[in-house]
This record gives structure tokens, sequence and C-alpha cells, in this order.
């Protein structure tokens, strides 16, 4: 066959590669077919048993389970699929052969009548030596039935929790959500590196922890009925989260979390909330007569993420906590969805000048809601300039619920707030020279 002259030669070359690069799925090795399996719930995973011979038996060797109850089919009734998905779970243990988990999720609403079940799921990735576990026992309201259900109270199989989790002594990342009825949890494990503690609300019991964990990295109690809480080791620790209901009933479980924030002073990672108490701040502002010392800063500080408003209230007690993070360079300020409302502040109080002390604040990220509270956002805008040092950055984040906003065309709400934002900055005499006025964006 004879060559055509006029052809392109690169033209020859690029069909050539593509060729030579189509590949099937079937011609991917079985290490990055269950690699892609993992990412799949376990039901999705099993599905796929019937593409091929080759993937008859796949999904029994990959190294994570995700039982998901929402991703579950709907039967007639919620009790029948509720039925069907431990018949499920069980029927796929069985199936499975004894191999090492990496992790394993479940998802499912917990009854007392299913705590044999519940146990053999948790003894399964136990033994199996599970690096990650994730146990969520509510998902979310709308899957529940309260007058019809029985106790939700779980306790882990081979108390595990009481002993330290010593059973478990391969657990590198545990999050445990919505575990009713746990009155006692005390980890004691070299090898945790990530915890996560979501909603553990009961009116008959408050949760005792106890953390001795010195290579734990992240840490995250949210909404969690405090009884104590007792730090023994967390020298490893990076990152903390906490977060609580913003309703007055809340506060002393919020308070036994954070007060115990001087024995985990070298974190560089903090979220909390803003919250102003009796002339105290619930959240940081520690007080010296609850143990706490006077000279305590958190030095090591770098990024902090505060649910905040912007009342005088507010920022009393974002001056407050400033002035315990003298390092910190970027800070990011959510909307503070409050419950009850601020208490009320005395005369000298609501007279007292702000002043924030953010001697390395560089970077400082607003989400806001557009057209919600824009003078007090204005005029704290204002602030950080005046104040600023070394800022040399605001950016502007809108919000909207369930909404996605990066292809549209900015609201009016946003227009007048970047205009008025602008205004502020561009008129404030003092503070950084080289702040950039505004840097707008969607998210």
């Amino acid at each position: 066959m004879e060559e055509n002259p006029n052809q392109d030669p690169s033209a020859t070359t690029a069909t050539d590669a593509t060729s030579t690069t189509t590949t099937n799925l079937n011609d991917l090795s079985q290490d990055i077919l269950l690699h892609i399996l993992s990412f799949l719930p376990t039901l999705e995973s099993i599905t796929t048993s019937l593409i091929s011979k080759k993937w008859k038996s796949l999904w029994s060797l990959v190294p994570s389970l995700n039982f998901s109850y929402v991703h579950f089919p709907i039967y007639k009734s919620f009790f029948t699929t509720r039925q069907f998905f431990s018949e499920f779970v069980d029927r796929t243990l069985i199936l499975r052969p004894h191999l090492p988990l990496q992790k394993s999720r479940l998802e499912f609403i917990y009854e007392d009548r299913y705590g044999c079940h519940v146990d053999s799921w948790v003894r399964y990735a136990i033994r199996n030596r599970v690096s990650e576990l994730d146990l969520d026992f509510f998902i979310d309201e709308s899957f529940h039935i309260v007058e019809l259900e029985g106790r939700r109270d779980y306790d882990f199989p081979f108390s595990a929790p009481r002993n330290g989790f010593k059973a478990c002594p391969n657990i590198e990342v545990l999050k445990l959500e919505n575990c009713y009825g746990m009155e006692n949890l005390r980890l004691c494990s070299e090898k945790l590196k990530r915890l996560g503690l979501s909603s553990f609300y009961t009116a008959e019991r408050e949760l005792y922890l106890e953390l001795d964990c010195p290579n734990l990295v992240w840490l995250g109690i949210d909404c969690v009925e405090m009884g104590e809480f007792c730090i023994k080791n967390l020298s490893s620790l990076i990152e903390f989260r906490t977060s609580i209901a913003h309703k007055t009933e809340h506060y002393g479980h919020g308070f036994k979390v954070v007060k115990q924030l001087h024995r985990i002073a070298h974190i560089k990672h903090l979220v909390v909330q803003n919250w102003w108490r009796k002339g105290l701040l619930c959240t940081f502002c520690l007080a010296a007569k609850d143990g706490i010392p006077k000279d305590f800063l958190l030095h090591n500080l770098k990024h902090l993420e505060l649910q905040t408003g912007y009342t005088q209230y507010d920022l009393l007690g974002m001056a407050a906590l400033l002035e315990l993070c003298p390092n910190l360079e970027t800070m990011i300020l959510d909307p503070l969805y409050k419950i009850d409302d601020d208490e009320s502040l005395s005369e000298e109080l609501l007279n007292k000048p702000i002043h924030f002390s953010i001697p390395s604040l560089k970077e400082v990220k607003l989400k806001v809601i557009p057209g919600e509270n824009q003078n007090q956002i204005v005029q704290f805008v204002a602030l950080l300039k005046k104040q600023g040092v070394v800022l040399d950055k605001i950016v502007l984040v809108p919000l909207y619920s369930g909404i996605s906003v990066s292809r549209r065309r900015p609201l009016r709400a946003e227009v007048s707030m970047v205009g008025c934002l602008c205004s502020a900055v561009a008129l404030s005499p003092i503070g950084s020279p080289s702040l950039n006025i505004f840097a707008y964006r969607f998210s």
C-alpha cells in the first residue's frame, strides 16, 4: 500500500495513539476494579456481578463495606423494608470471605429487636481487622415512625467502648452517629487517627468521654450531651471541631467540651461557635475559676472557623477569642443559627469599643445570606480594615439553601452588599495599605 505524500504524518500518529489507548473495562487489573467498586454502596457493588464471569465474585473481594439504608429499595411498608435490609446484610456477610477490611459503614434505623443482627455486623467488621468504622443509627427524622418503634439504645458487643476499644486494635477512623443509650466511652488507642462523635442525645443519660489517643489528628464532637470530658493524651491533634444546638439548655454540655482546650493548645485548626454568656464566652473564653490557666493561648492556631452573628453581643465574643490566637492567619465566618435570643448586655458592655487583636491575620472569608444583617456586616468589615495589620484579603461567599449560585447573575441584594462593603473598606483610613478591597465570588 502506497503512502499518500500529501497526508500529514502527525494525523496517522494521532490515530494510532488513539487506537492503542482505548481500554476495555474488563482489561483493567483486579486491583483497579476493586478500588472503583470500593466507592459504591455494597448493594450496587453486588449488582456488578451480572456484568460477566470475571465480575461474578469480584464484589466479595472489595476491601470495604457500605450498607446504606438510604439507597436500599423501598418496599410496601417501613417495617418490611427494614426487615429486608437486615436480611440483605446478613446474607452478604455470610457470602463474603473473611478478608481484611479497610472501611465498614452502616446506616440503619436501629431498634432493639435488631440488636443481635447489628451485634453480628459490628463483630464481623472487628474480626476482619477493620481500619475505619462508621455507624449511623438515625440517618434522618423522615425515616422514623416514633410511636411504633421500640427501644433505640444500642450497646456495643465485647463492651468495646468501656474497654477502650482494645478489642478493635486496628481501627484508625471511628465515626459514631446517633448512638443512643451510651453512657461511657473510653478510647485508648495508639492507632486511632480520626474520631467523630455526633448527636448523642438521650433524656436519661449524659456521656462520659475519656480520650487517650496519642496519634489522633482530627476530632469532631457535634451535638453531644456531655456529662464529663477527660483528655489524657491527644498530643498529635491538629484539628478540633465542636458545636451544639444554640439553646440555653445546652450551654453546660458545650462548655464541658471547650473548657478542655487548654489540654490541646497545640492545635492548628479550630471550628467553634461564638457564644457570650453572663460575661463569659461559652465556647472559648475560659474562666480561670474553671481550672484554665490565665495565660492560656492557642499559639499554634493558624486557621479558625467561627459560627457567629455580628451584633455587639457577637463581636465581644469574637474579640475575646481572637485574643487567644496571636498567630491566626485565616478566619472563616459562618452564620450562627440562634434558637434562643442573646442575653441582655449591661450598659457598659453595650457601649464598649470593639478591639480585635489580629496581628497575623491575612485572610477573612465571610459566608453570608444576601440581604440579611447587611448593615452589621458592613460595619464589621470596616472594623477589620481599621484594625487589620497585615490583612490583605476579604472574601464574600453568598449562601443559598439547596441552590447552586455558580452560574447565574448576582441578585440585587448581593450587588448592594458588595457596593456597601467596598465603600466601607475604601473609606477606612487606617489598616493595611495592600488590602484587596473585596474578593467576591459565588460558591
